[in-house]
């Protein structure tokens, strides 16, 4: 079964968005490297202790990005897990840290604490039962017991579900479990951290414009190359969707391509891991290049905003 491997979004400003996830937020800062097709820019992963995948936020820092306009065929917001009792920190934090926030609302019988980032992302940190048992990632500031636990899932916001949620179930191996609303529940058994995909179901809403604050894209799970390939198969035979050649990103192999609502999609292997170029406890603390881009270290380190040795958390 797949659950989510990463999402990528769009940022603004470099330094604004690794302060935000890494001291407000206690991510840990997983990898520093840059936009394989773009190398002048930074990619920036935050994750749990170890970049596990089902944990792994990502950011293309576009400094001067357009504002993303919400819409269909966008992802419409990204949650994490906390566990339930900490909600009450978690939104003392927010005022203390002027993080815009909601008050606390109930979807799926889950508690949902909803927030912005600084480019006006959508985020939500959903409150799960018992979660204070499960490993956690301190920054040294916000306690593990209230830290976050990766992710909770993806809310789509598309013109019809039907499609996508064939994919879903059919490709991924989720499994619908129930309506709320307007918004469908897909979730992939077994799967503790990002395993739930939503869909809210809009028709003739707006289309939405990726920009700054909108997700890029949403990355899911394969154990290896062998299940990338049968994913991809039936991507092709079962959906008549054709996925892209698969690209070497170092930590995992990937191939893209878009869902039949619009959102670009990526199947990421979770091998090898980000550990294959660093220790464990060194993650994020050195630029890391690809070979192919190893050769002109000197120049991309000139265009990049610098990370003091001191920030990197």
């Amino acid at each position: 079964m797949s659950g989510l491997h990463h999402v990528t979004a769009i940022a603004g400003k470099a330094l604004r968005n690794f302060d935000f996830y890494t001291r407000t937020l206690g991510l840990r800062f997983v990898k520093r490297t840059v936009n394989f097709d773009d190398p002048g820019t930074y990619h920036f992963y935050y994750g749990d202790e170890a970049g596990k995948p089902g944990t792994i936020l990502t950011f293309f820092p576009w400094e001067q990005a357009a504002k993303g306009r919400a819409g269909v065929g966008e992802t419409q917001q990204t949650s994490f897990r906390v566990p339930a009792r900490s909600l009450g920190y978690w939104t003392h934090r927010f005022i203390e840290k002027g993080v815009e926030h909601q008050a606390l609302e109930r979807r799926f019988g889950e508690s949902v604490l909803t927030f912005t980032d600084p480019d006006g992302m959508s985020l939500a940190l959903v409150g799960i039962p018992d979660a204070e048992n499960e490993p956690a990632w301190s920054n040294g500031d916000i306690p593990a017991e209230h830290a976050i636990r990766g992710f909770h899932g993806v809310t789509l916001l598309l013109d019809d579900a039907a499609k996508t949620g064939a994919v879903l179930t059919n490709v991924f191996g989720f499994k619908q479990e129930g309506r709320d609303g307007s918004v469908i529940r897909f979730r992939a058994p077994d799967v503790r951290e990002g395993g739930i995909v939503d869909i809210y179901e809009a028709r003739g809403f707006l289309r939405g414009r990726q920009g700054r604050g909108s997700v890029h894209h949403i990355a899911f799970r394969a154990a290896d190359d062998a299940q990338q390939m049968e994913m991809a198969r039936k991507l092709v035979t079962e959906h008549d969707l054709h996925p892209t050649e698969q690209k070497d990103r170092n930590y995992f192999r990937s191939i893209y391509f878009r869902e039949p609502g619009g959102v670009l999609f990526e199947i990421a292997t979770d091998i090898p891991g980000f550990a294959v170029d660093e220790p464990v406890e060194a993650l994020g603390q050195a630029l890391k290049l690809p070979p192919f881009l190893e050769g002109h270290r000197a120049e991309i380190e000139k265009l990049l905003p610098e990370l003091e040795q001191k920030d990197v958390v």
